[in-house]
């Protein structure tokens, strides 16, 4: 075959490659390649149909052979990268758009795909600036925009990423991935309202995506919308029903709304569809363990549960701080819980946005960080202290991450705060700036890792004094610098498992509103489901804290005392009927538990606590709000001291009421006190006119006082920090509500 002929051949090949005949262009571009091997044009191209048809192996080998004829064709070394990326040879891509560029440095495409083979390198942010070369030759290339969001979504900048998939929708609005891409980054930065409507935008355009209905999902849940965050991972596994990363939201949005059953049968398809989800989601076997507790079946977690803090105080994410509260009375384990949490979700940034400034105010400017401004205890709380806070010297902010609501008690905390600001739609930089912006000295969490908690926002150090007040446990944060403690709650030798300094106040950390509602109408013992004789003990606690030792205990007091009852909150058939079994088995007619349906007005169901006749608390974790509730009721309430903050705080309460001698030190001492106050009704009727007695005049329930102490708390930090002073553990004096004018 003369060259003439050969060109002849290959020029028809081209054309039955172009009209997309592959198999006769191939035959043709070979016989080409048999009379001229060394022909480049049809080396490259049938290299580029050889990529078309998958087979990338050879499509490598035959752009190296025309490349070793001609180093200089653009296009063979560009698509020869193309391919080099295919085949996870991302260096040697690299490098062949390296040398493609040294020939075309204008072209925005090999930039583009240089970016991409950067990226799978993990050098994400030399991807980032190949990706500006090519959005510098070609502003509108949304494809560069759209890699550069991922990019820097990699290198955790989100809100540069936000800005370039903005960009790239901007260029091109069909493309879903963009939208969901977008979405994702308002999701990483809390602007959890913004990134339900971009997954809304993006599902618009791609309907049966089951990956968008369950970010959107995640994004609902953080907005504390359940419901809709259920529907939202049930529309996913409609479309998917193997996927686990949905079935495992779905289970955490079911234990949520209180069907647990159904939560742990979500937990397990998850883990059966995925046996290596616990890498994926570190915390599932925690989740399921505490799910458990919740329905209190407590024979099939029991092992677990010791397999869970083993490997926790190990350093493994196995559990979320909360749990720690439920698994075990161990202050080590809510250490070593809260450390792994932060190192995980919620490191210290290395940028803080506080620098260091002096800051020179004529008061202090408190700012209190909460997602329970709302029709929560936390609210009310927090309304008291706000209302007694001195203003002459101290400005008040509060900074609400809950969506925008209205409502009797947000009235009152936007009446009682000098500023009520809502950052529930703000990103945790964006919010950390704003405290920066009104350069805030003394910065408060209220939430710890409960739900709703936005300790990024604080991992920003926007303020010069951070503080964690009113939370069950430590952090494990090291840019939280106090905690607001009592001698009680956290005692000296429990200073190496907190990392925040204790501020000791003289009474009890935990406030109290003394606005809270009066009891309203007493209800007869029938009313309330009660026998009309006998001794009636009870435990409004929630049911996962309920505990196996401490109900042995209640279950031996009611063989002990003739005709007594055990007195519970309702919860759902299957924490019912665990129960009940578990009364059976140690010998006690389930009948004698009896389970007090719901009550919306707290006025009612304080009143019908007046039916009881002793309050019994849970280990390890205490009744906190509900002792306090208890106790203004007028119900004594009998506690022992556990060994972690979290069973510490009834006794913190018991104390500032006067009631010291119902604290107990040990299972077998709250057994025998139990035992010793329903035989000796003197005795207890005693303790109940000594709590109605101290009731109004007490510590724990002097909204004012336990302002005061805490506003010199506060100006302590202050004139430590002015000083240089590193933070350190210290108390405050008893300030007298009186002198305090």
């Amino acid at each position: 075959m003369s060259e003439q002929q050969s060109q002849e051949v290959f020029s028809r090949a081209l054309a039955s490659h172009q009209s997309g005949k592959l198999g006769e262009a191939e035959a043709l571009y070979r016989l080409v390649l048999e009379k001229a091997p060394r022909h480049t044009g049809a080396l490259t191209l049938l290299g580029t149909l050889q990529a078309q048809l998958r087979n990338l192996e050879e499509a490598a080998r035959l752009f190296e052979i025309s490349l070793k004829v001609d180093p200089l064709q653009v296009n063979a070394l560009y698509n020869h990268g193309i391919v080099l990326e295919e085949l996870a040879r991302f260096d040697d891509a690299v490098d062949s758009y390296d040398r493609a560029l040294a020939l075309a440095a204008d072209s925005p495409e090999i930039f583009n795909n240089r970016g991409n083979a950067l990226a799978k390198l993990k050098r994400f942010a030399e991807a980032v600036a190949s990706y500006d070369r090519a959005i510098a030759l070609k502003a509108d290339f949304p494809d560069a925009h759209f890699n550069r969001g991922n990019a820097l979504a990699e290198l955790k900048r989100f809100g540069d990423a936000l800005e370039s998939y903005e960009r790239a929708i901007a260029i091109a609005p069909g493309r879903p991935e963009a939208h969901l891409a977008r979405a994702n980054m308002l999701a990483e930065l809390k602007r959890y309202d913004r990134a339900v409507e971009a997954y809304d935008r993006a599902i618009a355009l791609d309907p049966g995506n089951p990956t968008i209905l369950n970010n959107r999902g995640n994004a609902l849940m953080q907005l504390a919308r359940r419901y809709d965050a259920l529907d939202s991972y049930e529309r996913a596994l409609a479309l998917r029903p193997d996927y686990p990363e949905a079935l495992f939201n779905r289970a955490d949005a079911l234990s949520e709304l209180g069907r647990y059953e159904d939560a742990l049968k979500s937990y397990a398809g998850a883990v059966s569809l995925n046996p290596g989800l616990a890498q994926a989601f570190p915390y599932v076997q925690g989740s399921m363990a505490c799910t458990r507790l919740r329905l209190c079946d407590w024979a099939a977690c029991e092992e677990t549960i010791d397999r869970i803090a083993e490997r926790c105080i190990a350093g493994d994410k196995v559990l979320v701080p909360f749990g720690s509260y439920m698994l075990r009375d161990s202050a080590l384990l809510q250490y070593h819980c809260g450390r792994n949490f932060v190192e995980d979700q919620n490191p210290a940034s290395r940028h803080p946005v506080w620098q260091g400034e002096r800051y020179a105010h004529d008061r202090i400017r408190l700012a209190y960080v909460s997602f329970d401004f709302r029709e929560h205890m936390v609210a009310y709380q927090l309304a008291g202290i706000a209302e007694h806070h001195d203003r002459s010297r101290f400005e008040t902010t509060a900074l609400s991450l809950y969506p925008k609501a209205a409502g009797a008690i947000q009235e009152r905390l936007r009446n009682a705060f000098e500023r009520f600001v809502d950052v529930g739609d703000r990103g945790d930089i964006d919010v950390a700036r704003l405290v920066r912006e009104l350069e805030i000295d003394v910065l408060v969490d209220l939430m710890g890792h409960t739900r709703g908690a936005r300790m990024g926002i604080f991992a920003q150090r926007p303020a010069p004094v951070q503080v964690s007040f009113n939370c069950p446990g430590t952090t494990g944060a090291d840019y939280l610098d106090y905690l607001v403690a009592d001698r009680i709650v956290v005692p000296p030798e429990h200073h190496p498992y907190f990392t925040e300094k204790a501020v000791y106040l003289p009474d009890t950390c935990q406030p109290n509103d003394s606005k809270r509602p009066a009891a309203g109408r007493a209800p007869s013992r029938g009313e309330a489901g009660l026998p009309e004789r006998g001794f009636v003990f009870c435990s409004f606690n929630t049911s996962y804290k309920f505990r196996p030792a401490v109900f042995d205990v209640w279950m031996r007091l009611l063989l002990k005392i003739e005709d007594s009852v055990l007195w519970l909150s309702s919860g759902n058939a299957t924490v019912i009927g665990n129960l009940q079994s578990e009364a059976r088995a140690r010998g006690v007619d389930p009948a004698r538990l009896i389970f007090a349906r719901r009550i919306d007005r707290m006025e009612d169901h304080l009143a019908r606590q007046g039916l009881a006749d002793l309050f019994l608390d849970t280990l390890p974790y205490n009744a906190q709000t509900t002792a306090a509730d208890a106790l203004w009721s007028g119900l004594p309430v009998l506690t022992c001291l556990g060994g972690a903050l979290s069973g510490r705080v009834a006794a913190s309460l018991l104390a500032a009421a006067g009631l010291p001698e119902l604290i107990t030190r040990s299972l077998e001492e709250y057994e025998a006190l139990a035992i010793s106050l329903a035989q000796d009704p003197g005795r207890l009727r005693q303790i109940k006119d000594k709590l109605a007695a101290n009731r109004l005049a007490c510590p724990l329930f002097d909204t004012a006082r336990f302002t005061r102490h805490l506003e010199a708390a506060f100006e302590q930090m202050c004139r430590m920090h002015r000083q240089g002073e590193a933070p350190r553990h210290f108390a405050v004096a008893p300030i007298s509500t009186a002198a305090a004018g």
